[in-house]
């Protein structure tokens, strides 16, 4: 349209230049120049491409129409206005920490537990346009749905749903009950809008310092009580070491004093009395009685 406006200027020069006799010559040629650029305008304005991942969707003099337009090359009204709308993933963070998010500096969502006290989420949502929704978007909304609906209604629901849970629950066991809990609930005003929701990602969820430190000592103290289990099993199990082998002398001791009788007393003698005489040290051997033990008497 650019062009067609260029060429009713040029024309309309054209016949402020004919009005004088040095510059009627040129005249002819601004009017041709004119129906030039209005054909190239024309032309251009009738076709109009829509890139991958984008539907076109078209108004005339403000009345949004309700079709759209695919990716690809289109002839359409050159008086239609053509907007582009990007239905591809889009997604919108907020978080505490300096730049990360869509905002600038602290962005996270501080919510009140059930027990009062005050937790800060850091937030993730994926979310697109319904192709067949851009016009209803567009007419209802606007082109700016990312601050009018996506992040007040966020923010909005999480804070409706934390109420219902302890920080501690929150932060620990609860946590994907209420991620799927919010993200139920923000699906539904996002489809009533346009919008679909693809995914919700708590990225954090940041405690009161007061309650962060209980449960890092409570973490040390099962840690501790872990640790004196183990050291506890170990012992009895060294204690029953013990036993099974005072058990194990015990019972050999009464096995060799059950089976050593006068006999095998006297042959043990002997076999002692034979590995003596085999030394080459000089000794005398005096032998006891009957029974009796003998007496070695070193000479040497």
């Amino acid at each position: 349209m650019v062009l067609v406006v260029l060429a009713l200027i040029v024309f309309g020069v054209s016949f402020a230049l004919a009005k004088n006799i040095q510059t009627a010559k040129i005249a002819p040629l601004l009017r041709g120049l004119s129906l030039v650029l209005a054909l190239v305008g024309i032309s251009t304005a009738c076709f109009k491409q829509i890139d991958a991942g984008h539907v076109g969707v078209k108004s005339l003099f403000g009345n949004i129409e309700d079709d759209v337009l695919q990716s690809g090359l289109h002839f359409v009204n050159p008086l239609k206005e053509v907007k582009e709308i990007d239905t591809k993933t889009q997604n919108y963070t907020m978080s505490g920490v300096h730049d990360e998010g869509e905002k600038e500096g602290d962005d996270a969502i501080r919510v009140l537990t059930a027990d009062g006290l005050e937790v800060t989420i850091d937030l993730t949502v994926l979310y697109n346009v319904k192709a067949d929704k851009a016009p209803f978007l567009l007419r209802e909304v606007g082109i700016d749905y990312r601050d009018k609906i996506v992040r007040p209604i966020t923010r909005t629901k999480i804070r409706d749903n934390a109420v219902y849970y302890d920080a501690v629950a929150l932060y620990s066991s609860k946590r994907d009950e209420f991620q799927n809990r919010i993200f139920k609930t923000i699906e539904v005003d996002f489809n009533k809008r346009g919008l679909e929701l693809e995914q919700l990602l708590v990225r954090n969820i940041t405690l009161p310092q007061s309650v962060k430190g209980s449960i890092e000592e409570k973490i040390r103290a099962e840690q501790d009580a872990q640790k004196m289990q183990f050291v506890l099993q170990k012992e009895r199990q060294e204690a029953d070491r013990k036993r099974v082998e005072a058990q194990g002398i015990a019972d050999y001791q009464k096995i060799i004093s059950s089976g050593l009788g006068d006999k095998q007393l006297q042959y043990e003698s002997i076999k002692a009395n034979l590995e003596l005489a085999k030394s080459p040290n000089t000794k005398v051997i005096i032998m006891g009685g009957k029974g009796g033990s003998p007496f070695i008497i070193d000479t040497k």
